[in-house]
């Protein structure tokens, strides 16, 4: 594994695996339609943005089950794709891995950077530590899990000032922990995840930076409404750390905004489910592009 952080909860939630009964590859069906949420653009299972502490697939008991996804995003001014799978340990632990591109059109060209592309890997373990979504959907106890999602970014010919005169770091780790309330009764969902992050723009910038080196704290909120037991209604609020808003670049050209999006899920059988969202991130590098960055996430789930 590529990081401490990732290793030890990797190794927790394939011991926490394995002291279960004996687990079986099928396809999972235990678990009710869009209890597990859908694949993040990180590839946690949760909603689009942020992680949930659910886990990947409808595996649970001693099953194993495992989803693929494909995100696409397309905002005014950029577009990221993102795609990648799980694997879910019963309702208890999960291992997922994701790959992103983020497409930067022609807004670097000013800066000699037309058509760049900024790339990212994560590898990312969750492990659930106290409480089950459905089964205590009757109680005030919420399903609690904490994550890791280690991430390395490739920026192409924007790396060298990235890692120069900007101050961050190619690669680095994510720590959350989750607590998601399932009201089955009342068909509604609250999730918040706090993340302890260095991440610029989810680390497609980088870490850190020549101003802001440390981990920051960042709260995340999601609420979902089941409009009926295949369709779903809801929202994501994400906070960033924004390291680089002040740089050499000038005060406020890097500012990093927080994101949000309304979105609605669909799942018409357990290996499907299909997302569509408004998004909005905010301004991304506003020394170039200075307008909010909103439009359309569009992400396929299949579950085996």
């Amino acid at each position: 594994m590529p990081c401490p952080q990732l290793r030890a909860l990797a190794w927790a939630a394939l011991v926490a695996a394995s002291a279960s009964p004996a687990f079986a590859f099928t396809p999972g069906q235990g678990k009710l339609l869009l209890t597990g949420g859908v694949s993040s653009i990180d590839g946690a299972a949760g909603g689009g943005l942020t992680p949930w502490a659910v886990t990947g697939s409808h595996a649970t008991g001693s099953e194993i089950g495992a989803t693929a996804f494909f995100t696409r995003v397309k905002v005014q001014d950029y577009a990221l794709g993102a795609y990648g799978a799980a694997v879910g340990f019963g309702d208890r632990a999960e291992l997922s891995i994701a790959r992103q591109d983020f497409d930067a059109g022609d807004n670097l060209a000013p800066l000699g950077l037309p058509g760049l592309h900024l790339k990212q890997n994560i590898v990312g373990a969750k492990l659930r530590v106290a409480g089950d979504a459905v089964l205590d959907s009757d109680t005030l106890m919420p399903q609690v899990a904490v994550g890791v999602l280690h991430k390395t970014t490739n920026a192409g010919a924007l790396g060298p000032t990235l890692t120069g005169p900007l101050g961050a770091k190619d690669s680095g780790t994510d720590i959350y922990l989750s607590a998601t309330k399932l009201f089955l009764a009342q068909g509604f969902l609250v999730n918040g995840t706090l993340r302890a992050t260095k991440a610029n723009q989810n680390g497609l910038l980088g870490f850190g930076g020549a101003a802001s080196g440390s981990y920051k704290l960042q709260p995340e909120v999601s609420v979902a409404w089941l409009l009926r037991r295949d369709l779903a209604l809801g929202a994501e609020y994400r906070a960033k750390p924004d390291n680089l808003n002040e740089s050499v670049l000038g005060s406020g050209a890097l500012k990093e905004d927080d994101w949000s999006d309304l979105f609605l899920a669909w799942a018409p059988n357990k290996h499907l489910s299909i997302t569509l969202a408004w998004v909005d991130l905010g301004r991304i590098a506003p020394a170039v592009q200075p307008r909010r960055q909103r439009g359309a996430y569009l992400s396929a789930q299949i579950g085996f």
